[in-house]
């Protein structure tokens, strides 16, 4: 049976720099490869698998509405830890639990605590070797 990942998931975002900030500094997901200018990137994405788009007059639709991304489920290895922060950037805590956070542009994000070594463990792999 063929087995499959998600290896990125592309989002368009108004600040493409507060985006950068917040996966790195609250997700710890680190740059792969930038496209444009490091200051003012077109296109940015993470090891983790985001790649953020900057649209600058992107104006999202209501989560609910049919058609946009409904959620991220991102794990981690601290969701304690990432939850805690998390709440120095503004993000609005979601009804369907503490760990679901919704972004300044729209976008929600789920936190899920990972088990064991399992986020160092995906992180190795190399998915362009």
């Amino acid at each position: 049976m063929q087995k499959s990942y998600v290896e990125h998931v592309a989002v368009r975002v108004k600040d493409i720099q507060w985006h950068i900030d917040f996966f790195y500094e609250v997700l710890g997901m680190d740059v792969r490869e930038i496209d444009g200018p490091t200051e003012a990137p077109r296109q940015y994405w993470t090891i983790g698998g985001m790649q953020l788009m900057s649209t600058p007059d992107f104006e999202a639709p209501p989560s609910n509405d049919a058609g946009w991304l409904a959620h991220l489920g991102i794990m981690v290895q601290d969701l304690p830890g990432a939850l805690e922060a998390a709440k120095s950037w503004g993000v609005t805590t979601l009804p369907q639990g503490h760990n679901w956070l919704q972004l300044p542009d729209g976008l929600a994000v789920e936190l899920i605590q990972a088990s064991g070594n399992a986020v160092a463990e995906v992180l190795a792999v190399n998915p362009r070797a």
